[in-house]
């Protein structure tokens, strides 16, 4: 389990094709206290780390994956949001996120509203339903309050403390990001269809 708060900005240093796709990762944390086998949020995608080194570490991510996710955009110099999972007993500073990602969303607009950037979003239609104003999304890993919604299109406000230490600062029009919806949203949604009347 995550928060969706980034600790951490990763670097794309080799992507190989073998019978999945390995990626190396350049990070910042330290690699002594991450066991092989530990779960890292990568852009939102929960990966488990199968190799390390003194400031890197490898994850092998599989065709489903791929093709589910953004991550088939991946090259060499890729920067791409980290954090690693939850201890008992850590803060939870932005909301419950799983690491599964729902669907890839299309940038529509990336501008400035005051110091803040204004970025909207088109979610898969299959999603619209779960994005509620003032509910919680996680957009490549990083968890935010949405301001508006219209259709399965949705907006968020990046404050300059989230431009400088995510990836999300940098995004334009037609960029594509991961979209994990709230957990809330997804069982409330559930309940629903069951209580329907017959």
């Amino acid at each position: 389990m995550f928060t969706g708060i980034v600790t951490d900005i990763g670097t794309v240093t080799a992507r190989e094709a073998r019978g999945d796709t390995r990626f190396r990762i350049r990070t910042t944390y330290d690699t002594a206290s991450i066991a092989i086998g530990a779960s890292i949020a990568c852009s939102g995608v929960c990966l488990t780390v199968v190799q390390k080194g003194e400031d890197w570490f490898t994850v092998d991510v599989s065709a489903e994956t791929l093709s589910r996710t953004g991550l088939g955009n991946w090259r060499e110099g890729s920067r791409i949001n980290l954090e690693r999972s939850l201890r008992v007993g850590d803060e939870l500073g932005g909301h419950i996120v799983s690491g599964h990602v729902d669907g890839v969303g299309d940038v529509t607009m990336a501008k400035p509203e005051g110091d803040s950037l204004r970025i909207e979003i088109r979610a898969p239609d299959a999603l619209a339903a779960f994005i509620a104003e003032k509910g919680s999304i996680t957009v490549d890993g990083v968890s935010l309050t949405v301001n508006s919604v219209d259709g399965a299109s949705f907006g968020v406000n990046l404050i300059p403390h989230t431009q400088q230490v995510t990836t999300l600062g940098n995004l334009k029009t037609g960029d594509r990001v991961n979209l994990e919806i709230d957990t809330l949203a997804r069982y409330v949604a559930r309940l629903q269809q069951w209580n329907k009347p017959a």
